[in-house]
Formats: C-alpha cells, sequence, structure tokens
C-alpha cells in the first residue's frame, strides 16, 4: 500500500524557492572612513543639510570595517555600534543592516550614494521619522568635508 506525501521534502510549484540575498552595488571599502554626520526631513533642506554636514569632520562619524567583512555603524536608538552588511534587493535598492532579507525593519535604504555624499533612510516608519534622511559626507585627510 502507497500513502500519498504530504509536503515530505517535495517542492509546491506555488512556492518559490528562497532566492539568496542579491549582492548589494556597493562595497564595505566605499563606507569606511570618516564621515561629517546630519540628517534632514524635508528635502528643500537637502543642499543646506549636505554643506552642514561637510562642517562636522571636526568631530567624524566613523564607520569602521566589522571583524566578520561588514561595517560597523549604529542602528537606530542604540549606544553600541554593530557590524552591519551591505545587501541588495531584487527591485535594484540597496541597504545597510544586520544579516538578514534585505529591507528589514532595522535596514536603511540607500537612497543616494556618489563615493562623497551618502544619503540613507531607516525603512521602519518610526525610525524614519525620528531620523530622517541620513547625510554623510565623507572627510579629507584635513578633517574637512
Amino acid at each position: 500500500m502507497s500513502l500519498p506525501s504530504f509536503g515530505g521534502g517535495g517542492s509546491d510549484p506555488a512556492t518559490p524557492p528562497p532566492s539568496a540575498a542579491a549582492p548589494s552595488k556597493y562595497s564595505p571599502e566605499e563606507l569606511v572612513g570618516r564621515w561629517g554626520y546630519t540628517s534632514y526631513q524635508n528635502e528643500a533642506d537637502k543642499a543646506r543639510t549636505i554643506n552642514t554636514a561637510r562642517g562636522l569632520c571636526r568631530n567624524p562619524y566613523v564607520i569602521a570595517r566589522g571583524p566578520s567583512g561588514g561595517v560597523m555603524m549604529h542602528l537606530a536608538d542604540q549606544r553600541q555600534p554593530s557590524e552591519l552588511r551591505l545587501k541588495g534587493s531584487s527591485d535594484g535598492r540597496n541597504y545597510i543592516g544586520p544579516d538578514g532579507e534585505a529591507g528589514g525593519a532595522q535596514d536603511r535604504e540607500i537612497v543616494s550614494f556618489d563615493g562623497r555624499v551618502l544619503i540613507a533612510r531607516y525603512v521602519d516608519p518610526d525610525a524614519a521619522n525620528r531620523y530622517g534622511n541620513q547625510v554623510y559626507v565623507r572627510c579629507s585627510a584635513t578633517g574637512r568635508g
């Protein structure tokens, strides 16, 4: 007598197989360094905020390389930095966040990055509202933006 199989290792054609996270188009090396940091809420304040961040290199936000290849940055409301990953998504967006699927609640979406100015925003609506659009401007070796 043969019994029917109920999910014992077979694949369900209606459920796509889990896919590996897409790689980010950015590498950790691109983020490691010293950054002037501030944020804005209103798009009209973007240019002024970028200029303000340049002036904050006297007291830079430091992004270091993590022990297992990520970057050391703070998560929302955390006092100590954590090792975060650069993650891509199937729709072409890029994120910075803890291990896990791209676009998770603790992730920041990279809104724009040209190598000198990074703008990121938390995925979680509450954190995004509190932290706004985070602006990081790379500091020069002289300590200025």
